[in-house]
């Protein structure tokens, strides 16, 4: 039992360090040949990025299985990693990821300091005002709660009156603060923190009732041999699904129109569902590639 605390702790850790901007590598062991250059793509690259050989992606390496840091505590592995390394294969570029925090990603990207973000950033209405969005995945927001579920959550109307941790900027963070009208004289008292990791902690060591995740990460937690002893989802029910979007500057046509090419050669050639397979998340499948389909 000590092990297995060490190891969930050393988990929990390793994810709080999204506080800091760092260069890391991406994985890319898990995407085959099947993914070919593209070299009329690559000629209608921004200029910055065929000088450089490189397209810089923003992400948050805390929200396994779509990122994390592999046990080196450097490389980032995960579905996103793994689908970004596609598009540079077809776009005939270097892929580099850089851990950094999600409530500056937007401002980042558009100010053009990084290319792009693979960040599980849900496609909102209010967020395509200051970017725009590649779409390639779909999930809605999960309830976390502890082992034994102590606190009795059974959804969202059971969070009147408890203590809810959850990630600062997040559109779960959102669904909570229109969640409290429902509450009347119970208001749930929400915890917001600067990364989901922190906020499981929060949940971990009984000081929270719950944490909102997007479901692919939530379900993860509740599987996962290394974290399912202390978390389980209260529920099946996934709220508000939504799509997940690569963000580029808003001026950024050139990139965008690349990069959603670019995407629809991965699945075309079934990587992008073999990646999805391979991560456990094909019920997150697009069929078609979107822009700025937020709803």
């Amino acid at each position: 039992m000590r092990k297995i605390i060490a190891a969930a702790l050393l988990v929990l850790a390793t994810a709080g360090c999204g506080s800091s901007e760092m260069s890391a590598t991406a994985s890319t062991a898990s995407v085959d040949n099947s993914v070919q250059f593209d070299q009329a793509l690559h000629d209608k690259l921004p200029l910055s990025v065929r000088n450089t050989k490189t397209l810089r992606f923003l992400t948050d390496a805390s929200y396994a299985p779509m990122e994390q840091f592999a046990p080196d505590g450097r490389t980032i592995v995960g579905f996103e990693p793994d689908l970004a390394d596609a598009l540079g294969r077809v776009l005939g570029v270097r892929v580099q990821m850089v851990e950094g925090s999600f409530q500056t990603t937007l401002d980042r990207i558009a100010d053009g300091t990084y290319d792009a973000a693979f960040m599980s950033m849900t496609d909102t209405p209010a967020r395509e005002k200051r970017v725009d969005f590649i779409d390639y995945f779909t999930a809605g927001t999960s309830i976390v709660v502890q082992r034994g579920n102590p606190a009795g959550v059974s959804g969202l109307d059971s969070l009147c009156g408890q203590i809810v941790a959850v990630e600062q900027s997040t559109t779960q963070a959102d669904l909570l603060r229109r969640s409290q009208k429902q509450c009347g004289g119970r208001p749930i008292q929400i915890i917001q923190t600067k990364t989901n990791a922190d906020a499981l902690l929060q949940l971990r060591t009984g000081r929270a009732a719950a944490v909102l995740n997007d479901y692919p990460p939530a379900s993860h937690l509740a599987t996962d041999n290394r974290t399912s002893n202390y978390f389980q989802l209260a529920s099946t029910a996934q709220y508000e699904p939504g799509l997940f979007g690569i963000p580029v500057a808003k001026g950024n046509t050139q990139l965008r129109g690349v990069l959603q090419a670019a995407l629809e050669k991965v699945i075309a050639s079934g990587t992008y569902a073999d990646l999805l397979a391979r991560w456990g998340l094909s019920d997150g499948a697009v069929k078609t590639v979107t822009v700025n389909g937020a709803h």
